[in-house]
């Protein structure tokens, strides 16, 4: 592991203000930040973002808390190798090695999109080690049967998707705009920062796969169901938002009939919470906290 002060010139340093640190996997470095003291919050993104998506969080947090936020290899600061096979289960694999290569303990794990069955599978594993859950806009099922999954899987399979992704940056260009219900809270500059870890055909393999994958790895997810109730009685946050054209509110209603001790807030927001809402889902998150 090594730490770098260089930034990429499209980075803006008073939106992301922290420390790059890096971690060595078989297909490349890994970028994460780790700022603060005390007890740990671990976040994990999903597609097409990157450890900026929880900045205003780390921002408030790092003050009385250890904030550690990966980049998944393909994705943000870290390494985008063509070769990688991209599978969430693969992401998983980088995160449990990051988690025991910093030895964090009794963790506070903020999940997201493909983060919730990625931070997940650790929490499934080794719930003695995860504390608490703060979740977002995410699934942990099989998605195989969905209809809505098996459109996107469609185009994603086909010649036209992949140009579309590959070419056209078309995930963190048009998806992650559509993606928002009150589109105010994507600036042009915020925009860029999720635009700009992709600029090129040949970076944005990790976008495709991952994508792939909603479906293609659809037999995963439905195995850490089967096993989640190792994590049913959980202290959880769930902060959703019912405007999410990608992750609908049916999936919220088996979160919350699933885990016995939750405490849900639902928010006029599209699919990117921690945009949309930063400052009220903070403050929320800050009480929940101190109360667990």
């Amino acid at each position: 592991m090594y730490k770098s002060s260089i930034a990429q010139s499209w980075l803006d340093t008073n939106e992301y203000p922290f420390q790059s640190n890096y971690f060595t996997t078989d297909y490349g470095k890994l970028h994460f930040i780790d700022e603060g003291k005390g007890d740990v919050i671990l976040f994990v993104h999903g597609t097409p973002t990157w450890s900026f998506l929880y900045r205003n969080y780390i921002k408030a947090f790092s003050k009385t808390y250890r904030c550690v936020a990966l980049d998944h290899i393909g994705f943000g600061l870290s390494d985008k190798p063509k070769n990688y096979p991209g599978t969430p289960q693969e992401h998983a694999k980088n995160l449990n090695l990051l988690i025991e290569h910093l030895n964090l303990k009794n963790i506070t794990l903020v999940v997201h999109d493909f983060g919730g069955p990625i931070g997940m599978s650790y929490a499934l594993s080794y719930p003695e080690n995860v504390k608490r859950i703060v979740m977002f806009n995410t699934w942990l099922w099989e998605t195989k049967n969905d209809k809505d999954a098996q459109k996107i899987d469609k185009i994603l399979h086909s010649r036209f998707g992949n140009f579309l992704y590959l070419n056209t940056n078309f995930s963190a260009s048009v998806l992650l705009k559509k993606a928002f219900h009150n589109k105010k809270y994507l600036s042009k500059h915020v925009h860029k920062h999720y635009k700009k870890p992709f600029p090129n055909r040949s970076s944005r393999y990790g976008l495709l796969n991952i994508g792939k994958s909603l479906i293609g790895s659809s037999d995963w997810y439905g195995e850490l169901w089967e096993n989640a109730d190792v994590i049913k009685d959980k202290p959880v946050l769930i902060l959703w938002g019912e405007q999410d054209d990608f992750i609908k509110m049916n999936n919220l209603e088996k979160w919350k009939s699933f885990f016995s001790n939750e405490e849900t807030y639902v928010f006029d927001a599209g699919h990117f919470v921690q945009e949309e809402e930063a400052k009220t889902t903070i403050e929320i998150m800050n009480s929940w906290l101190k109360e667990q």
